[in-house]
């Protein structure tokens, strides 16, 4: 232990005369190792811990019905079926997120809360800090618990964290409910990135939703969540799962006829929540960044070989009086385990800085996105792990070349020989070539992400976004039945319409490319479906003016109008998708369409429009009138002259002039809501970005390190050739030259890595193919100009030589 200390010391000392290397070699396993952590920050709050407050979310489940890819939440029954059956889960809960509207004060104010299973506390390991979770009764009687859990946050902020808070009353949609426990402050809910303020007994679920909502096999609306006993593995849990669910299938036939099977996710994977729209970019990200510190070892490995050379009459010394290869090893290693935590420490400040960051790309809304990332001991611990094992990464190989000599030999010559250098360039020449040929795997990464981005920004979603603002309420829990709504809905869009600025406005049950839709199933006139094939189908109810509203065109028949009552006949429109799947060749204007029994005339047939993902796949979609088919949760669409969010006042007012205690919520414009859309993009056009700018500053650094040293090393032969007759043109020749052929050669080698692993960022790139001949050629151009930029200054040194000096070199 005291001969380490010593090495420590003695290196701590030779990295302080050498003030300059030692920063610039801080600073290049900085940003390197600083790249790498603040991603694992990310990968760490997001997919390693899912959900904060829950212990071993490793042993937990989700479970989703029908096939892979089409994921489904299950029914209330199903879940009792499954809960009460199986044998390889100790527990099984479900959970699904609303809003709804505290009253009773006031004004009401819009919260989300999730209504669950009564098990959902203890399964999950959670106990309130004050008060109780749920109790066994409270999960067996419809109707039958008004109690509710209420979140930290919620009891700070709406009760000033009365103590006292046990066991008062809080109206939720106007109906009273006892307040039971508050839970600890890291947990916000099940759902992964989003939060929630209350905690609601699904046994109220039909208060809120509908009465049969429990009883339904056709609602899947419950998220399940299961915990596998001890030694069992999801693979066996899957496969019991999967025979119970397939009973169920067969007994209730009509509700599974496309849903007969169940898979189990890791919630690292589950597909409801933000890990669901995160995992993809944030473990491409890591392998980016893993790109980025082989980056920054490289650069510094260089820098020591060149340190190296000056420091070989030191070393020849410490071997001719006793030193062992092994001891000069140690000491090499303990300056470059010195650097790469000096590197991790900067780096972990930065780490502290960056790692909320991440919430930054998620634009203003009110949807309760919550990011909770922070640099916590885990990301503490791995970014020591990375400096260890980065300072004997690029320490080693230096380490054993500088004690690799001949003392004797070292010893005669004066400290300026060149003598054994060769070995120690090819090395170096390696070294820039790996690097030159990574960097551009990075540049070209970058390339694709930004075009990407900026098609995904221009691209035609088939819809107008530009100057939409949106904003939402809900008469569901205020009193108002199927006739009130109605007129209400019918009011508000007569006095939307008549504010000054706004240029057409509309209601609808759902926003496009946001994260929530309506399914039911349906039956299309004359088609008949193939064997297992679902007929579950994405369908919007929308007011008279939403087409227009929207700016969708109409390709043929036209909009829904003020007189499609109830009183009328039923109509509705399909778009294009739809029609081309169930109609081919036939007018869809003269079919009919079965929804809940009731059949609607088909009177038009709108343009494909995303609705889901930017740039899917055209998906079957139908409109629904707003005032034949009732709901009472809709969002405002009003297009506006100017900036959107300054009509907000006005619309608001307008609401409450009709009733002063709704309360709106989800204010937001279009564009914002595509752009949350789009979060995973603008995270991998970013970072991606700066990852490749980052690797091209390295690659031009590596370039004129590696000629630099190779130039001082040939000063003997340039003098040489110098005297003899070679014009200091030819001098620039040979040393650009060089550098040329190291470019050249890494970009080769990049260009076949890139045709190689581009392939896995398909999923993740918009309107742009992952072999992009133009990206690679730019890039390809790019990188080759910034090694030969680097090359000049190296190359112009070496054509100033004077034969004089130079031949008195050794």
């Amino acid at each position: 232990m005291t001969t380490l200390v010593r090495d420590f010391r003695y290196g701590l000392r030779a990295l302080l005369n050498a003030p300059g290397f030692t920063v610039i070699a801080i600073l290049t396993l900085a940003l390197g190792i600083g790249a790498n952590s603040t991603i694992f920050s990310w990968v760490n709050s997001t997919l390693l811990n899912p959900i904060p407050g829950v212990a071993h979310t490793s042993q937990y489940v989700e479970l989703t019905a029908g096939p892979a890819g089409d994921d489904a939440p299950l029914s209330y029954p199903d879940y009792e079926d499954l809960r009460d059956r199986n044998h390889t889960l100790s527990s099984l809960i479900v959970y699904s997120l609303w809003s709804v509207d505290i009253t009773g004060n006031a004004k009401p104010e819009r919260i989300w809360a999730m209504f669950s299973s009564a098990n959902y506390f203890d399964a999950l390991g959670v106990y309130p800090i004050l008060g109780r979770g749920f109790l066994p009764v409270e999960g067996t009687k419809p109707g039958g618990a008004p109690v509710v859990v209420i979140s930290y946050r919620l009891w700070q902020a709406y009760f000033g964290s009365d103590p006292s808070i046990i066991g008062r009353t809080i109206h939720i949609n106007k109906r009273p409910y006892a307040i039971v426990g508050v839970t600890p402050a890291i947990f916000q809910g099940t759902q992964s990135g989003l939060r929630a303020d209350m905690w609601i007994p699904v046994m109220m679920a039909q208060q809120f939703v509908s009465e049969n909502i429990l009883k339904d096999r056709d609602s899947h609306w419950m998220i399940t969540i299961g915990h596998l006993k001890r030694r069992v593995t999801r693979e066996q849990a899957q496969a019991e799962m999967n025979t119970l669910y397939g009973q169920i299938a067969k007994q209730f036939p009509d509700a599974h006829k496309d849903r007969d099977s169940l898979m189990l996710h890791p919630l690292w994977r589950a597909p409801f929540g933000a890990n669901y729209y995160l995992r993809t970019i944030l473990l491409l990200l890591i392998a980016i960044s893993g790109v980025v510190l082989l980056l920054a070892c490289s650069n510094v490995a260089n820098l020591l070989l060149v340190r190296g050379v000056g420091r070989r009459r030191e070393m020849a010394i410490r071997l001719s009086v006793g030193a062992t290869r092994w001891r000069l090893i140690r000491q090499l290693l303990a300056e470059s385990l010195i650097l790469g935590l000096s590197g991790g420490g900067v780096a972990m400040l930065l780490t502290m800085w960056t790692a909320g960051k991440l919430s930054d790309f998620v634009p203003p809304t009110e949807i309760p996105i919550s990011m909770s990332v922070q640099a916590d001991r885990t990301v503490l611990f791995a970014t020591f792990a990375i400096s260890l094992v980065t300072g004997i990464i690029f320490g080693i190989l230096p380490a054993l070349r500088a004690s690799k000599l001949a003392p004797a030999a070292v010893l005669k010559e004066e400290s300026g020989s060149a003598s054994g250098g060769r070995g120690k360039a090819r090395l170096s020449s390696i070294l820039v070539v790996a690097q030159i040929a990574m960097s551009l795997l990075l540049l070209v990464c970058a390339g694709l992400f930004i075009r990407s981005f900026r098609l995904a920004e221009s691209f035609n979603p088939g819809f107008n976004p530009r100057n939409v603002l949106l904003d939402s309420y809900d008469l569901g829990g205020i009193g108002y039945d199927q006739k009130s709504g109605t007129e209400f809905h019918r009011a508000t869009l007569a006095r939307l319409q008549a504010l000054p600025g706004i240029q057409s406005a509309a209601l609808a049950t759902w926003v496009p490319l946001g994260f929530t839709n309506s399914i039911r199933k349906i039956d299309a006139e004359g088609y008949e479906p193939r064997p297992h094939e679902s007929m579950d189908m994405d369908f919007n109810c929308v007011s008279p003016n939403y087409l227009h509203t929207m700016q969708i065109p109409l390709v043929a028949g036209r909009e829904f109008v003020l007189s499609d009552t109830d009183k009328s006949q039923l109509v509705g429109i399909v778009n294009q998708e739809f029609a081309r799947r169930y109609w081919p060749g036939e007018d869809p204007l003269r079919k009919r369409l079965r929804v809940d029994g009731r059949w609607f005339a088909v009177v038009g047939v709108a343009h494909n429009s995303d609705t889901g993902h930017l740039n899917q796949k055209p998906k079957p979609l139908i409109y629904l009138p707003l005032f034949q088919t009732y709901d009472s949760h809709v969002a405002i669409h009003a297009r506006v002259a100017g900036n959107p969010l300054a009509y907000a006042p006005a619309i608001e007012a307008a609401v409450h002039e009709l009733d002063a205690d709704l309360p709106l919520h989800d204010l937001m414009t279009l564009d914002s809501r595509i752009q949350l859309n789009t979060t995973d993009d603008r995270i991998g056009g970013v970072f991606v970005g700066v990852f490749g700018i980052l690797a091209l500053i390295l690659a031009a650094v590596g370039v004129y390190g590696v000629l630099a040293y190779t130039t001082r090393q040939r000063t003997h032969e340039l003098g040489i050739r110098i005297a003899l007759g070679a014009e200091p043109r030819d001098v620039f020749g040979l040393v650009l030259r060089q550098g040329a052929i190291l470019a050249v050669s890494g970009v080769f080698i990049g260009l076949a890595a890139c045709f190689a692993l581009t392939r896995a960022l398909s999923s993740q790139l918009f309107g742009v193919s992952p072999t992009d001949p133009l990206t690679f050629a730019a890039v390809a151009i790019l990188l080759m100009l910034v090694a030969l930029l680097a090359c000049y200054l190296p190359a112009r040194r070496a054509m100033r030589t004077d034969p004089l000096t130079a031949l008195r070199y050794q």
